[in-house]
């Protein structure tokens, strides 16, 4: 069962696509098993550009069957606008299939978050406006709308009538908004029926073949660890499990099937939204990353705040996650800083935390503590070996394994697949004969 899951060890947005994308073209399968179209995916291919929300990374590899699990929540315009996107830039997506029982964004959930945003103010949570955690919460009230219901429209319409009772009676008596009309909403879903239907399977079923024959399979988070719905920093989180564990839900698959597990983190810290954020840096250095790195969401094109490593973060994404390695991203934005924080650990009130308190006013209270290591000025994009990184750059990893504990596997310098050192030394081999190195 050669499996490996990819995930995110920060707030997200820490180049988990391009990592997926470089390992996709040895897969037999790559899986995205939760979330919706509030993630995004940027892979830089031959100098072009691809933005991905719902179909996974692995799209680029021409045979690789790509799923979406029952784990992800779908606004089938969306998925619709990708595919279509795809073809224009000569992709295929034949090999593309959709989870039967993935919950179907439907556009009252839209409104809803849009009001309930509003309606909190200065309190709100900063989502992306894409009806993500009302679908999840309808998933889970037993109320929602599955992509297999496209393939019987009379159920559909019929769920859907019955939703828009209460939604309607929600959105003009709560946020005194226009009822919404179910004729309209089920003549433009039966067309969407009509474009996706032949996509959607039983993935669980088709994965688990795939698995006991042996094939190659990959699973694909979207977010980042502490934006995990039990284990992030609530309330400031999404709607799902972004953990790997995540995946054998998100998947149907059991507990044991996937064999190696990696992080992917920036070697700085960025977030998106309101929250905690220990490290962020609000002046030049934080301007300084945002420029060099284009930290700007995939989705929502909002400015990242931008922050120094914190390391009390990559271990608790470890712990959970329970990594194998790490693949370290965009270190070449770091090149013309004079010195480097990594954050160690938190004060508050006197108190020195060095792993993440359970009390979330700390996190948003506490001042970091920092160790202070040298930057460099060379130009890291074209090197291919991690001997030729510049001594100091070398430290920085080096550093970084020793207060984290788990090995640096892969280290990007540059936006493009081809700008991604191995460290073939510090990869498992139970999955593949010489670890990543026998993909890439």
């Amino acid at each position: 069962m050669p499996s490996i899951a990819i995930v995110g060890t920060q707030w997200g947005d820490e180049g988990k696509g391009r990592i997926t994308d470089l390992l996709a073209r040895k897969m037999n399968f790559v899986v995205r098993f939760q979330g919706g179209d509030n993630a995004g995916h940027t892979v830089v291919l031959k100098d072009e550009e691809f933005k991905l929300h719902l179909i996974p990374s692995g799209i680029l590899s021409a045979e690789v069957v790509c799923v979406i699990g029952n784990g992800v929540v779908i606004n089938p315009e969306v998925l619709i606008r990708e595919i279509e996107q795809l073809h224009q830039r000569g992709i295929s997506t034949k090999n593309l299939k959709v989870s039967c029982n993935a919950h179907l964004i439907m556009p009252y959930h839209i409104m809803l978050d849009k009001a309930g945003e509003r309606k909190l103010g200065t309190s709100k949570i900063g989502t992306t406006h894409k009806g993500i955690g009302p679908v999840y919460s309808d998933k889970a009230a037993r109320a929602g709308i599955r992509t297999q219901d496209l393939l019987d429209l009379k159920i559909f319409k019929t769920k859907l009538e019955e939703s828009l009772k209460i939604k309607n009676a929600i959105l003009s008596k709560v946020y005194d908004l226009e009822p919404l009309d179910a004729k309209e909403i089920f003549d433009r879903y039966c067309d969407y029926a009509e474009k996706i239907k032949e996509l959607i399977t039983d993935t669980s079923f088709l994965l688990n073949q795939a698995l006991d024959a042996n094939q190659k399979v990959l699973f694909e988070g979207a977010q980042g660890s502490m934006l995990d719905i039990d284990y992030g920093t609530y309330p400031f989180v999404t709607s799902s499990c972004t953990l790997a564990g995540g995946a054998y839900m998100g998947a149907g698959i059991g507990p044991g099937r996937i064999d190696e597990v990696l992080g992917v983190a920036k070697a700085y810290t960025t977030r998106v939204g309101s929250g905690p954020f220990p490290t962020e840096e609000e002046g030049e250095v934080g301007d300084f990353m945002r420029k060099r790195g284009h930290e700007y969401g995939t989705t929502t094109g909002r400015p990242r705040r931008c922050g120094w490593l914190d390391v009390l973060v990559l271990k608790y994404a470890i712990m959970l996650n329970q990594l194998d390695s790490i693949a370290l991203t965009k270190l070449d934005v770091l090149t013309g800083l004079e010195q480097l924080k990594i954050c160690t650990g938190y004060r508050y009130e006197g108190k020195f935390y060095e792993n993440l308190p359970t009390n979330q006013t700390i996190m948003h209270k506490c001042q970091p503590v920092y160790e202070t290591v040298d930057g460099w000025d060379a130009d890291l994009t074209a090197i291919k070996d991690i001997n030729d990184l510049p001594p100091a750059a070398r430290q920085y990893i080096t550093r970084i394994e020793e207060l984290v504990k788990v090995p640096v596997s892969m280290v990007s310098v540059g936006p493009e697949r081809s700008q991604i050192i191995v460290k073939d030394n510090n990869f498992k081999s139970q999955t593949f004969d010489r670890g990543f190195t026998a993909i890439i």
